[in-house]
């Protein structure tokens, strides 16, 4: 039997390389989250670590996975939404509710309940979470409903989702100055000017928030530890007393509640700390993974990434066309969207990209209401699956 330090160590060491190669060409658009999965999993199938349920990966699903979901959830202030301006917040609405329709069309049309298996409606749920806010909703409806335990079947999700990801980035960069091009609107200013963009943290007003360089002290972390196991403890109680609210939503709301208090949405390293937990869980998703299993279920993978990209371009039919029939700013249904389907990062990489200073911040705020109400809609809309 592997001795547990020795799978801790490789697990964090595999953090380390996939950081490392992200920095190198090639390796940048792939990403840590992708690159961590795929060498745990070739380390995996040879049997450097264990492929199957040990303490530490049990441990790893049921403290470390939730904690870290929590951790980035505390950058979720929604007393700033006001500053992201009514057309942003509108528009972006407008693309949560396409990419419900979407999910359930994209079901629908390639009979998920066949072609994908048993977790059909566990993984319209995660494609519902990930593409109204980001892949922090994607983990935790997954964690939800076990599907990070299916090692093939997530993975393939992932991998799909992180194709879409990066051809929707090209897609928003190019759409809004096509758009423009050939159907003129009138640049809207936002609420926030560059003067205000990343006022959010600290004294950091020219930075960006989400960078993964904190620095914390003693009282930061020992507060972020205090939290996290307190509310997951918590969590754990009302889910025991009310079985019908899934752990996870409980959690969730919890961290929203405490991050409306500005001494808790302005505690340093929440970020940092929950982006370390999130690749050792995915680390840990890829040891589960059988790769000749996985390369021979290929279809799988076209199957999942045929519906993800069915169920985004549903989305931007819905938002582009609502949008450009009100003569919406072209940028702003752009960012919007990427903040729908990429999540916060995303959306503030295009907002830079558009050379659109005055979206930055407004692009930031939608991505974080999309962390805030992704996990929710998606464990509704897989509920509703599952009961049809």
């Amino acid at each position: 039997m592997v001795d547990s330090i020795f799978i801790l160590f490789v697990l964090c060491l595999n953090v380390v390389i996939c950081e490392w190669l992200t920095r190198k060409p090639g390796f940048h658009h792939i990403g840590t989250a992708l690159l961590v999965i795929i060498l745990t999993a070739i380390e995996a199938n040879f049997h450097l670590i264990p492929t199957t349920e040990t303490p530490v990966y049990e441990s790893i699903f049921s403290y470390l996975a939730p904690f870290s979901l929590f951790l980035l959830l505390l950058s979720v202030n929604l007393k700033d939404l006001r500053q992201a301006g009514l057309p942003m917040v509108t528009m972006f609405l407008v693309g949560s509710a396409g990419t419900v329709i979407g999910v359930f069309v994209s079901v629908w049309l390639f009979s998920a309940p066949n072609t994908v298996g048993n977790l059909y409606y566990a993984l319209a749920g995660m494609f519902t979470g990930t593409y109204i806010g980001g892949s922090v909703n994607f983990h935790a409806v997954a964690l939800h409903y076990g599907v990070s335990k299916a090692g093939n079947l997530f993975i393939a999700a992932t991998a799909a989702d992180n194709i879409m990801t990066a051809l929707w980035m090209a897609a928003t960069l190019s759409l809004p100055r096509i758009l423009q091009k050939y159907f003129p609107r009138k640049q809207m200013s936002s609420a926030s000017s560059t003067e205000t963009v990343f006022q959010l943290g600290d004294e950091q007003s020219d930075t960006n928030p989400f960078t993964d360089a904190e620095t914390m002290n003693p009282s930061d972390l020992a507060l972020l530890l205090a939290l996290g196991f307190g509310s997951i403890f918590l969590s754990k109680q009302l889910a025991a007393i009310l079985p019908m609210i899934p752990f996870v939503l409980i959690l969730t709301t919890i961290a929203l509640v405490l991050a409306q208090f500005r001494v808790v949405n302005k505690l340093r390293g929440s970020r940092l700390l929950g982006l370390f937990g999130i690749y050792v869980f995915l680390a840990v998703i890829g040891a589960y993974c059988d790769i000749a299993t996985l390369l021979h279920d290929g279809q799988l993978a076209i199957i999942l990434f045929g519906m993800i990209l069915t169920l985004v371009l549903i989305h931007a039919v819905i938002l582009f066309g609502i949008g450009a029939f009100f003569k919406q700013d072209w940028d702003v249904l752009g960012i919007a969207s990427q903040a729908n389907v990429g999540g916060a990062t995303s959306a503030l990489a295009l907002a830079k990209s558009l050379n659109r200073p005055d979206l930055q911040l407004p692009a930031v705020l939608v991505g974080t209401l999309g962390n805030a109400i992704g996990s929710y809609l998606g464990i509704v809309v897989a509920e509703v699956l599952r009961a049809a």
